[in-house]
């Protein structure tokens, strides 16, 4: 399996074949089918670096910067890649560490086999994280919307896309900006057999994208106090790009398969094409370009790494490469980094869980997937859907995922299967209360509506 995130590119070459035709595009997803006992899992996440005596967050450059950080992180193994002479991203055994706009540290993992495994790397990195971090006076916060620091006080990072992205964000959304910029995600990539066997996982896992953005709601703050939402980066996304966001209602209509997101990818408009440098065709005509149109590239043709990059610009609650990408929690502390994807490999590595998962959202309709949606991001837990609370759902769905890590039998050392990850996550649906509202909770009581205290408590 792929490595799940390219830090970087090869330099275009003139004499690769081009893709000429629809089917070639729906093939790219044709050929993420892989059988049962190749699939993996790989896990992501994302985080606030800032300054220790000052709370700020770095900028890129000196000594004690972002580019410090990737610099230090060298010594254990990571090979540097580099970006018009500046270090953008790190690459060891399958995994990557890169930047995103704000200089968000990400950790992309190794696509692995257990939760077990995830874990183990999850740990590994923030371990070395923290002793390149300690020596230049750094900290790092796990928290999905950068809870103090406006727009204009962050610092941005030296990343061609970047750039492009930002100049074209406003153009269509309010916080297009934000999102960039002040928000952090955990991420669970999981693989699929066939057609059918995506279209299943992709359906389950869209409709429970919500029920996992309330479990994780953990981003009430906003520039130091609350902000009314308990995933402000989850509101984020409603007001980033209506062209590459949202529900995707067609993925529950009979018509869905690879064909039917080729064709709403298509429609996407274009950001950037990457050649030796990142050229800007924002707003442009992916289509156009198949027809050697494109204004931004005239009588060019694309490559598959160009459909490839183009679908990573793509924002669904959920997305479709060669994988499917779960995309709905808020960062977190360590340990909810191992609840995630073993939330997602119980409730779609198991057939049986998968099933049942399907059974219980099939009668959903869009209006509840789309007030789903919304419910998350405001009021967690709380709140009905399809005449249930939504705390009840969640339990559902926790006993699920539960079942299926259990019937997956993975052990660590021979005795503990992956089920003891969603621990917290039991507890958090229990009691009815995200994250954020724990946060909220202190932030009223035992901080004195000091957002100071959520550095002290919360990072890292």
């Amino acid at each position: 399996m792929q490595t799940y995130q390219r830090a970087g590119h090869v330099a275009y070459n003139s004499d690769v074949e081009p893709v000429r035709n629809f089917s070639e595009l729906v093939g790219y997803f044709e050929s993420g089918n892989k059988p049962r006992d190749k699939w993996r899992i790989g896990a992501e996440h994302e985080k606030f670096a800032f300054y220790l005596d000052t709370l700020r967050r770095p900028a890129y450059e000196g000594p004690d910067g972002i580019e410090a950080m990737l610099k230090g992180m060298q010594r254990f193994g990571w090979k540097p890649y580099e970006e018009n002479g500046k270090v953008i991203a790190l690459l060891r055994d399958g995994a990557s560490v890169t930047l995103e706009p704000g200089g968000q540290f990400e950790l992309s993992g190794a696509p692995l086999e257990t939760i077990h495994d995830i874990c183990n790397e999850t740990g590994q990195h923030l371990e070395e994280v923290k002793a390149v971090a300690s020596e230049l006076g750094l900290g790092f916060l796990g928290v999905g919307f950068s809870p103090l620091w406006t727009r204009e006080e962050t610092p941005v990072m030296p990343k061609g896309r970047y750039k492009i992205m930002r100049a074209y964000m406003p153009k269509k959304g309010n916080l297009g900006l934000d999102m960039m910029l002040r928000t952090c995600t955990v991420q669970a990539n999981l693989d699929y057999e066939s057609e059918a066997d995506m279209v299943l996982k992709f359906r389950v896992s869209l409709a429970l994208q919500p029920i996992a953005t309330a479990l994780f709601a953990n981003s009430p703050f906003i520039e130091g106090k609350p902000s009314g939402f308990l995933s402000a980066r989850a509101n984020v996304w409603t007001d980033t790009d209506p062209d590459r966001t949202g529900m995707l209602d067609f993925v529950f209509q009979d018509d869905f398969g690879f064909e039917r997101y080729a064709k709403y990818a298509l429609d996407v408009p274009m950001y950037f094409v990457k050649r030796d440098d990142y050229i800007d065709v924002s707003g442009q005509d992916f289509k156009a370009y198949m027809k050697g149109e494109l204004p931004g590239l005239p009588g060019q043709l694309p490559t598959m790494d160009d459909w490839a990059d183009h679908l990573t610009t793509l924002f669904p609650e959920v997305r479709l490469k060669k994988y499917l990408e779960m995309r709905g929690a808020d960062g977190g502390p360590w340990s909810r980094l191992c609840a995630l994807p073993a939330l997602w490999a119980g409730l779609l590595y198991d057939q049986t869980s998968l099933e049942a998962a399907w059974d219980l959202v099939k009668g959903w309709t869009t209006q509840d997937h789309n007030s789903l949606r919304a419910m998350a991001a405001k009021t967690g837990l709380k709140g009905e859907i399809a005449g249930r609370p939504v705390k009840a759902w969640a339990m559902d769905v926790l006993e699920i995922a539960k079942a299926g890590l259990k019937r997956r039998n993975r052990l660590s050392g021979g005795m503990v299967d992956e089920s003891g990850y969603l621990g917290e996550l039991f507890e958090i649906a229990d009691s009815g209360l995200t994250p954020a509202d724990r946060l909220l909770e202190k932030f009223n009581g035992v901080w004195q509506g000091d957002i100071r205290k959520l550095y002290e408590e919360e990072a890292y």
